[in-house]
């Protein structure tokens, strides 16, 4: 049962195809700090290998066969991919599906204001966070300003070099014996996460101007933006730590970045799909929003939109029929893309050192999330595990088996449950992750290198 660190076991060209998917995953993790972010760049990457736009199909009356590739986004924020196969659909498809929605914080849309000559965005956290590992390090403005003639903004403020960045501030060691003696979940509370934007009052400023700092933050984003203030009722602008993700140690073996939790997954599922070549099996990859939330709202994989765009796929091959939805739903196979928590020596009390996911040792499969009681899981049966085991067996994939965590310390979720309730057959397999949700997380290029293997493997070879 003891699996092996696949570092002492590489060959030189096995630690160069690393190192060279290394590189290409960190150019497109630094492109994707949003939601928005990721489902645009897949669209282009998938658009270069031949993908349509379903909606383009469907209003010329295409004809899917063998071999055709198309896409379906939704809002711009979630996006389904589907490699047809020489089987029946009804036969079921090989899915990998991951989120690409990450912990942040969002800009409120009544934010700006100002305080002793000081202007700030109030922002509201989206998602599990320790709100205290978000102050005082340099942060990003990423995100789109919708004006109401339907004008879409794009911004994108403290990624180039010369830039500015925004932070927010932290009380100085030398006055903090109140704040100290606070739990860590309050040591900072979700109200005191206001972005610090700006000191410089407005010159030339009307006499009844009151808040000049705030008047030269309205003036500069006119001037640079073309947006007004009351703009921000329409905008979706995210917070996130700003800068390039970094080969992490000095054996360069790991990634330091934000957002691997799930992109780390959701980029390795869209390599895999995107080189993907004859399936038997129609191959399909499905990046969805707020699951870090829930998995809730138009754009969660609670919503309708897959199970629609598997509707208008089949019709766009000739079968129209809502119970051939329901045959394919059942008879499909899935890897819930998702990461684990990778073991820590520094916190060992919270892990069950058999039962727990290790850098350098493979893609990890949880049989089962949820917390405590199995609460809110799924739990892929025997049979399907078994399957899953022989494929990555037969193709030389390291993986291992996890749980998150000990049984009473708590848990999490993925979007397995959404999908094992449409009847078929689904287990979480991913990347270990150490510091999960914090603003910099840390992954084993081993670990990215095995399961985009693993899931290339499934892509073909499941049955």
């Amino acid at each position: 049962m003891e699996r092996k660190n696949m570092w002492e076991h590489y060959t030189e060209e096995q630690e160069r195809e690393l190192e060279e998917l290394a590189v290409r995953y960190r150019k497109c993790l630094d492109q994707s700090k949003t939601e928005r972010e990721c489902v645009t760049l897949s669209i282009a990457m998938a658009e270069e290998k031949g993908y349509q736009n379903i909606e383009d199909c469907i209003r010329e009356g295409v004809t899917l066969k063998a071999g055709d590739k198309v896409y379906a986004q939704y809002m711009k924020k979630m996006l389904a991919l589907f490699h047809i196969g020489t089987k029946p659909l009804t036969e079921g498809m090989n899915i990998l599906g991951a989120h690409v929605d990450s912990p942040r914080l969002d800009v409120k849309q009544n934010p700006l204001y100002e305080d002793t000559q000081m202007a700030y965005l109030d922002t509201h956290y989206y998602g599990g966070v320790k709100k205290y590992q978000w102050v005082t390090i340099p942060l990003a403005i990423h995100g789109v300003v919708v004006k109401k003639d339907g004008t879409v903004v794009p911004v994108v403020i403290g990624e180039k070099e010369d830039d500015p960045v925004f932070v927010i501030s932290d009380l100085l060691i030398h006055l903090s014996q109140d704040q100290l003696e606070k739990k860590a979940r309050i040591v900072i509370e979700g109200e005191g996460l206001d972005l610090l934007v700006g000191t410089k009052p407005v010159k030339n400023a009307d006499k009844d101007e009151k808040e000049k700092v705030r008047a030269w933050v309205v003036r500069y984003l006119k001037e640079a933006y073309d947006i007004e203030e009351e703009d921000f009722l329409s905008a979706e602008l995210e917070i996130v730590p700003s800068g390039k993700s970094r080969d992490c140690g000095f054996d360069r073996s790991m990634i330091l970045g934000y957002g691997q939790d799930d992109k780390v997954c959701a980029l390795t599922s869209l390599f895999a799909m995107l080189e993907a070549e004859n399936p038997e099996r129609t191959g399909c990859c499905i990046l969805a929003d707020k699951e870090e939330i829930g998995n809730m709202g138009a754009t969660g994989m609670q919503s309708s939109f897959f199970e629609d765009m598997v509707a208008e796929v089949l019709a766009l091959t000739g079968e129209d029929s809502p119970v051939k939805v329901r045959r394919v739903l059942r008879n499909s196979c899935m890897l819930s893309s998702d990461v684990s928590a990778a073991y820590d020596p520094l916190y060992p009390e919270v892990f069950e050192k058999k039962n727990t996911a290790y850098f350098g040792r493979g893609l990890v499969l949880n049989k089962y999330t949820g917390s405590r009681g199995k609460n809110g899981t799924s739990d892929a049966n025997a049979e399907y595990v078994a399957k899953v085991r022989n494929v990555f067996d037969n193709n030389h994939v390291a993986f291992q088996t996890a749980e998150l965590g000990k049984v009473d310390q708590g848990g999490g979720g993925t979007i397995a449950y959404v999908m094992a309730n449409k009847a078929m057959s689904v287990i979480d397999s991913g990347v270990a992750v150490l510091s999960m949700h914090a603003p910099y997380e840390v992954t084993s290029k081993s670990d990215i290198y095995e399961v985009y293997r693993g899931y290339k493997a499934f892509l073909k070879d499941m049955k």
